[in-house]
């Protein structure tokens, strides 16, 4: 069945990772975020508002609509820190007019059915000038095949039928552009980026992180037993090609926009 974010026994599985280096220093290149003011909308577990904190912003607002998740998020919190939580939703925020600097909305539209809703709710909380980021995957990143380091393309592989979840609810890029463009943003660039998502020390680490369905809303689609198998079929495709360490990325596909 789909996930359910608010159950207390995921508090922790989108919270445990960091976001990767690699992802820091590609956005840094992209967007100045020091001293900035920046809203992470849909934070779940807060791995990248602690990202966007570290990158420099003078404050982060992490919401998410899970009150759960927000207690992982919590739980991570570092010790000298300038981020704050709220539970809220993103197509209604509830906060002020021209707010932040900066927005991201990582992995947050492929929950959200009304782009149109959920980019003007983005476009009146920013700043003149301020920019969104929106990174998620369109349905050519999710059917993208599998590979030694792309993990993730071996699951539509295994199920088909995962396939056409992923492609019931991600957004073409036509949608996200035109969405975009209508709630008012302007010079909007669209990249491709391939994440590293984590680095697994063999495969006994990537099993478990697979079992545990962590921070993969896809794989609570399957049942335990469905679950099993593609475990298995991963770690049998996987003997053929990989060495270790396991380096494992995720293609996104990145919008940037100014109000």
């Amino acid at each position: 069945m789909p996930i359910n974010f608010h159950d207390q026994n995921l508090q922790r599985s989108y919270a445990l990772r960091e976001a990767n280096e690699s992802w820091r220093n590609w956005i840094e290149g992209k967007i100045n975020l020091q001293g900035k003011s920046v809203l992470d909308l849909g934070c779940g577990g807060g791995i990248y508002s602690r990202a966007l904190a570290a990158m420099g912003a003078a404050d982060v607002l992490g919401m998410d609509y899970s009150e759960s998740m927000l207690e992982g998020a919590r739980s991570n919190l570092p010790a000298d820190h300038q981020i704050r939580y709220q539970q809220g939703n993103a197509l209604r925020t509830g906060l002020n007019d021209a707010s932040f600097d900066v927005i991201l909305e990582r992995a947050l539209i492929h929950h959200v059915q009304d782009l149109d809703v959920c980019f003007t709710e983005a476009y009146r909380l920013l700043k003149p000038g301020g920019q969104l980021i929106v990174q998620d995957r369109t349905p050519e990143d999710c059917l993208l095949p599998g590979s030694a380091s792309h993990i993730r393309g071996y699951f539509a592989e295994r199920f088909p039928h995962l396939a056409a979840v992923e492609a019931e609810r991600r957004h073409t890029s036509d949608q996200v552009l035109r969405s975009l463009r209508k709630a008012g943003f302007k010079s909007i660039n669209e990249e491709k980026l391939w994440e590293v998502r984590r680095i697994y020390e063999d495969l006994q680490d990537l099993r478990h992180d697979l079992l545990e369905r962590r921070g993969r809303s896809i794989l609570h689609e399957l049942n335990d037993s469905e679950l099993t198998e593609i475990v298995e079929y991963i770690e049998a495709e996987m003997i053929k090609v990989s060495s270790r360490p396991i380096v494992e990325q995720d293609r996104w596909t990145i919008w940037f926009a100014v109000k």
